[in-house]
């Protein structure tokens, strides 16, 4: 499982590698441009490069995961010879793995053909000194120009805003409630937004898949750098689907201006429904999206010819593309491990769950869907997955249930420690030495006179 996590990051960090040269309508120019400077920053051979371009397009996001090579005891890079490689890139950040590789190789720190290129090159990301992370923190600069693209579903913009306060939960006590919304960037039209009463990652995952599911999925997505947008679940459930996923630079608003715009006009509606004073949030979510559809959607926009965002949406003459329902099921999975019990059970988010007492003292792979947890799919090596069912506690206890046959105690007609014991002394007797004693050596050496 571990083996498979690790595939599934490498693909999509090769993934967002090739994003730029899969855009739509590229002309060979461009993106022979492109090619060279995804080459010259992530350190990798044009014919790499090429490779894991064929292979996408034969296989998909499958075909970008790394074939398994086995287990290995001993580090493929020793530790002291990575200090050293990190050591070159720090002293010249535009050095490139090649570089660096031949410099160890001529002061003789490494044997030749003893470090491959992309093995550094993953070790170095791994430790966060490739030359993209490098040039990170050495560019600056804000937007020059605005931007806009020409078809629907080409770019997706979202972003989180605080709401009002509202009585939820017990007691009636007050607590901030939060939008999130997916804006279309050529259309400015709202594929979907909603008031929910917390600030994490879920919020995210569940306004995503609604716009999914209503307008199917865009080619790219842009966020900014919050740790609800940035983190693996996003980067893994954008790659399956084929979703370029791009973030705006540390402190650079003005890169997602359309979202922060829309956020500047949803203050109009904070204003208007503070002398509504909703009580629950299904009354705020139900007068939003009545304001959104009379007030914003279909309102003539300044930026869109006078079109408004839903005319323009519905006009636009690019196809949507839609997935099976299976499919964003299984994109939008999470996986968590949870250590079995010595009754055979599991704890998760507050409940029991029965997994089977052969799996005792194991760790397991939760499978499940953040919008129904009443079913979990449970997964362990080499084995089929199942199906968890919740703990039933009844009124009597009922009858002990049996250990498995690999769990019993094993007959034993002697002690194999005491035998191994009584073995390792008459060896350990057999070894021993005689002392030798000196006043017989002097004896003989007086009759030798």
């Amino acid at each position: 499982m571990r083996d498979r996590k690790k595939a599934e990051e490498i693909a999509t960090e090769r993934l967002q590698l090739l994003s730029p040269l899969l855009a739509e309508g590229l002309d060979p120019a461009k993106a022979k441009q492109i090619r060279v400077q995804i080459c010259t920053q992530a350190g990798i051979s044009e014919r790499t490069l090429r490779r894991y371009t064929a292979q996408y397009r034969e296989q998909g996001f499958d075909g970008l995961k790394p074939k398994s090579r086995g287990c290995s005891t001993e580090p493929a890079i020793p530790p002291g010879l990575l200090e050293q490689a990190i050591l070159l890139r720090r002293e010249v950040p535009g050095r490139s793995v090649a570089q660096i590789i031949k410099i160890l190789e001529w002061e003789g720190l490494a044997q030749p053909g003893q470090i491959k290129r992309s093995t550094l090159q993953e070790k170095l990301a791994q430790r966060g000194y490739s030359t993209r992370q490098m040039k990170t923190y050495a560019s600056s600069g804000i937007a020059a120009r605005r931007y806009q693209q020409r078809h629907r579903n080409q770019l997706w913009h979202s972003d989180v805003k605080y709401g009002p306060y509202l009585p939820i939960g017990a007691g009636g006590t007050k607590k901030q409630v939060y939008l999130v919304t997916f804006l279309d960037d050529a259309t400015r039209f709202i594929l979907h937004g909603q008031f929910y009463p917390v600030l994490d990652q879920i919020i995210v995952e569940d306004c995503f898949r609604q716009s999914i599911q209503k307008y199917g999925v865009p080619e790219c997505v842009f966020f900014d750098n919050g740790t609800q947008y940035r983190n693996k679940w996003m980067a893994r459930a954008c790659a399956k689907m084929g979703i370029r996923l791009l973030f705006a630079r540390p402190y650079s608003p003005e890169s997602s201006g359309k979202q922060e715009r829309f956020n500047r006009t949803v203050d109009a509606f904070l204003n208007e429904v503070a002398l509504e004073k909703p009580e629950t949030l299904d009354e705020l979510n139900r007068l939003f999206w009545v304001w959104l559809e009379e007030c914003y959607q279909n309102k003539p926009h300044s930026a869109l010819e006078g079109k408004s965002p839903e005319a323009a949406y519905r006009s636009s003459k690019k196809a949507l593309k839609f997935l099976a329902p299976e499919v964003i099921a299984n994109v939008f999975l999470h996986c968590e491990e949870r250590k079995v019990d010595k009754a055979g059970c599991i704890s998760f988010q507050g409940e029991k769950y029965e997994v089977g007492l052969n799996f005792i003292g194991c760790t397991v792979d939760v499978i499940y869907d953040p919008a129904d947890i009443t079913q979990l799919t449970i997964e362990y090596e080499n084995h089929p997955s199942w199906t968890a069912k919740k703990l039933i506690i009844g009124e009597r206890t009922g009858p002990r249930l049996k250990l498995p046959p690999h769990l019993l105690p094993h007959p034993a007609e002697r002690s194999r420690l005491l035998s191994a014991a009584l073995k390792q002394n008459e060896e350990r007797q057999a070894r021993q030495i005689p002392a030798v004693t000196y006043r017989r050596a002097g004896k003989d050496g007086a009759k030798d006179d």
